[in-house]
């Protein structure tokens, strides 16, 4: 327990420097991008009442329920607890971000032709642009915007049901790690993160941000390379392909899933699929340049207009390990207290153990690229999603109880504090 003592203390250290300091780290909650603001209402006693029932009731699911029907009731049981999460504020928490002009929302509703906004995507980035990006799409490639631009043409324009269905696809992930985890290592390794990735404290973030989609998008991504490797198949690799490419074009910070996806490869002990997973994604990457939009072109662009936000004003010295204090409150001091038991099963080769490590070097090197000074909270979904189930390598007279403090943080990042997303 000396480890989550120690995520203790560098979350403390991160709330208490600012102020022992007087320094203003631009962010009104630091370390999160939030505002201090407790409330208790009648809508909260539900989201108690599912998450004991959830500590309660799924590591017992996970061990009696066939396959198949485990794969639907962790999807459907991490939706139930992402909902519930948020209604503790009623609709109004899966409405609220979408209803920001700084999301993609609003830019995505003034889209006309994708053609043009491809075209003239770059030129829109810079802050003195004229009729400039708003925050969330001028800081992300194109494809984030497309998602919301796809949405907004099937007529889903009401910010709670944009909610829903980011919901819907967000928890899907889960589902795809279990089916990467069973084709790289086993069944039971798979059956046994079911309960830590649903109770994880990420699920106050994993319904109500594009992040939490992009993580959809890049875990399946890696559960088709997972199966491409082990069963030597060309279709899922092109597929895995298709989607790790359709990342790079979601988020600046997701070409770093190649880490990741190397290790996914290394795990399984082959490289054949990756001719055809690197197919996938030059089918991508030329679909969006001839449509107009050159990555390489706009990321000095965005490097740009990074620096010329609040980003400036955010001090590198402070961020660099105040990061990880705002990860914390995503994956909880569970995955502290879990981090020595993975380091030994690191060494015995436990395919979750290295997946998780492929992670944490992911968000080390986000980290220290200096691109992601706070708002980890959302930036880091993508990786955190294969370390917040660490925890299930401890012995199991420790996991109800580990399992209750995930839900209580879950729910009092929830109830005290009004998060950006």
């Amino acid at each position: 327990m000396l480890s989550a003592g120690a995520g203790l203390v560098l979350v403390v250290a991160a709330m208490v420097v600012p102020q022992w300091l007087d320094d203003d780290v631009r962010v009104h909650f630091p370390p999160l991008h939030a505002d201090w603001d407790p409330r208790f209402g009648v809508l909260t006693l539900p989201a108690i009442a599912i998450g004991l029932v959830l500590v309660g009731v799924l590591p017992r699911l996970t061990r009696t329920l066939p396959w198949r029907a485990l794969l639907a009731t962790a999807f459907a049981t991490a939706w139930l607890w992402i909902v519930a999460v948020a209604m503790t504020e009623g609709t109004e928490g899966l409405a609220r971000t979408f209803e920001r002009r700084q999301e993609y929302v609003y830019d995505a509703q003034s889209v006309g032709s994708i053609h043009t906004m491809l075209q003239t995507f770059i030129d829109r980035i810079p802050m003195d642009a004229p009729d400039n990006w708003y925050v969330h799409v001028a800081g992300h490639p194109p494809g984030a915007l497309l998602y919301f631009v796809g949405l907004d043409r099937l007529g889903i324009t009401d910010p709670f049901w944009i909610g829903v269905v980011c919901v819907t696809i967000a928890s899907t992930a889960i589902v795809a790690v279990m089916i990467t985890l069973r084709a790289l290592g086993s069944e039971a390794l798979a059956r046994s993160v079911v309960p830590w990735i649903v109770l994880a404290p990420s699920a106050v973030w994993m319904g109500v941000n594009g992040d939490a989609v992009f993580t959809a998008v890049a875990a399946w991504g890696l559960a088709l390379l997972a199966v491409a490797a082990v069963h030597r198949r060309a279709l899922p690799a092109v597929g895995s392909g298709l989607l790790l490419g359709y990342c790079v074009y979601l988020s600046y910070g997701l070409p770093l899933l190649g880490i990741l996806a190397v290790t996914v490869l290394v795990v399984a002990r082959s490289w054949r699929p990756l001719p055809w997973a690197l197919g996938g994604a030059l089918v991508v990457a030329a679909a969006f340049t001839l449509g107009g939009f050159a990555w390489w072109e706009a990321y000095p662009v965005l490097r740009e207009r990074y620096y010329d936000g609040i980003a400036s004003e955010r001090a590198f010295s402070y961020w660099v390990w105040a990061n990880l204090a705002a990860w914390t409150f995503t994956a909880g001091l569970a995955v502290w207290a879990a981090f020595p038991t993975a380091v030994r099963a690191l060494r015995e080769r436990n395919v979750l153990a290295q997946l998780a490590a492929a992670a944490a070097a992911t968000i080390v090197v986000a980290d220290l690229s200096g691109m992601s000074k706070a708002e980890v909270e959302r930036i880091w979904l993508p990786f955190t999603i294969w370390i917040v189930a660490l925890p299930a390598l401890l012995p199991e007279r420790w996991h109800k109880p580990l399992l209750a403090s995930q839900v209580l943080l879950a729910l009092l990042a929830q109830q005290l504090l009004l998060t950006r997303w």
